[in-house]
């Protein structure tokens, strides 16, 4: 994607002494910066402290993070602590774990003298792999908005939830490449923007459809319902962060209430997900995902810019206010219309049609 008529991929690598570039997200919506990470310890620290989000973003960085270890010490040793701490940074989303496994695998079957100039090229290939099922999910995306536009003979109103653009995958994103897909061939739509409090994704959608050009509007989180209500949603699209055999989605927290909403108000509920976002090896989400509970100054302050236009940190709640931050939520597989993955859309149902190798029919 673009910014300020510059190309620009949320990571990137730079060279074996510097490491591995990426979009400080921390800094966004006000300030665009960018960050250097020389070693996989800095890596991890920019994994757990969200300098770098979105599910697909962190398994291509945990794969450029394993590189980082093996040009420090290729040893088996070293390459099993370094996946092992990288893994543990965020343990709901399953594309960490998928590309770290990945890492490991190719680079046990090589000595190792060899393994950092493989690990190299093997993360390259991951992170060329994830642009090119962004795009493919865009298409299919995109699609379905051009679809629900010749049917209604107006622009489409779709409502997203967290930030799934190009900053959340290395290019493109996932549900928002549907959305710049169908903008970009031409179709009328507007976007309901959620602020996705504590950690206010949205604020980097938002900013992110301005810098595309594409119609949005920025909304608290719970408005969402009562928009459905008024017909002012004709879909909603979502990413996901792990979604299981039978299609229940681990997302952003709030995902589950756009879905019971949704289904009250008979809108189409879309997950645009790429195939390392499945975990082929769960069936229940509601028991079998761990659900990552973040700390609680997360909630208790909120970050902007004061009235002199500076960055400032303001507390809203005292430190002696319980805060409970989960950061997730599992919305069942009935609630949720079709997933958009880079093979098509189907319903969870028929997962078993787009992926035959991987689950079979019930």
């Amino acid at each position: 994607m673009k910014i300020n008529g510059t190309h620009w991929r949320s990571i990137w690598w730079i060279d074996a002494q510097r490491g591995v570039g990426i979009v400080d997200q921390s800094a966004l919506p006000h300030v665009f910066a960018t960050l250097e990470l020389p070693d996989w310890q800095a890596v991890a620290a920019a994994i757990t402290d969200m300098k770098l989000r979105g599910a697909p973003l962190i398994g291509v960085a945990g794969a450029w993070g394993v590189a980082l270890a093996m040009r420090d010490d290729a040893s088996d040793e070293a390459l099993a602590a370094a996946c092992t701490a990288l893994a543990a940074t965020r343990p709901t989303a399953v594309n960490l774990g998928w590309a770290i496994e990945r890492m490991r695998a190719v680079l046990l079957a090589h000595p190792p003298h060899e393994r950092f100039e493989v690990a190299r090229a093997e993360a390259a290939k991951i992170t060329e792999q994830d642009v090119a099922l962004c795009q493919a999910i865009g298409r299919h995306g995109a699609t379905l908005i051009r679809e629900a536009h010749e049917r209604l003979g107006r622009p489409v109103q779709i409502l997203t939830h967290c930030n799934t653009g190009w900053l959340a995958a290395v290019d493109y994103g996932t549900a928002l490449a549907a959305i710049y897909t169908a903008h970009d061939e031409g179709v009328p739509l507007h976007v309901w923007v959620d602020e996705t409090r504590p950690r206010n994704q949205g604020l980097l959608t938002a900013w992110e459809l301005a810098a595309h050009g594409v119609p949005h509007t920025l909304i608290v989180d719970n408005a969402g319902g009562h928009l459905m209500q008024r017909g002012h949603v004709d879909l909603v699209i979502v990413g996901a962060d792990r979604v299981t055999a039978r299609g229940d989605v681990a997302n952003k927290i709030g995902t589950y209430l756009k879905a019971v909403a949704a289904a009250d108000c008979g809108v189409p509920f879309f997950v645009a997900v790429p195939s390392p976002s499945f975990d082929w090896t769960l069936s229940d989400g509601l028991s079998q995902i761990e659900i990552e509970n973040r700390c609680g100054k997360e909630v208790r302050f909120v970050a902007g810019l004061d009235d002199a236009g500076r960055p400032a940190k303001v507390a809203i709640a005292p430190g002696s206010t319980h805060v409970s931050n989960p950061a997730f939520d599992v919305t069942p597989h009935r609630l949720v219309t079709a997933l958009i993955s880079e093979r098509g859309a189907c319903a969870p149902a028929d997962l078993h049609l787009l992926f035959p190798e991987r689950i079979q029919a019930q």
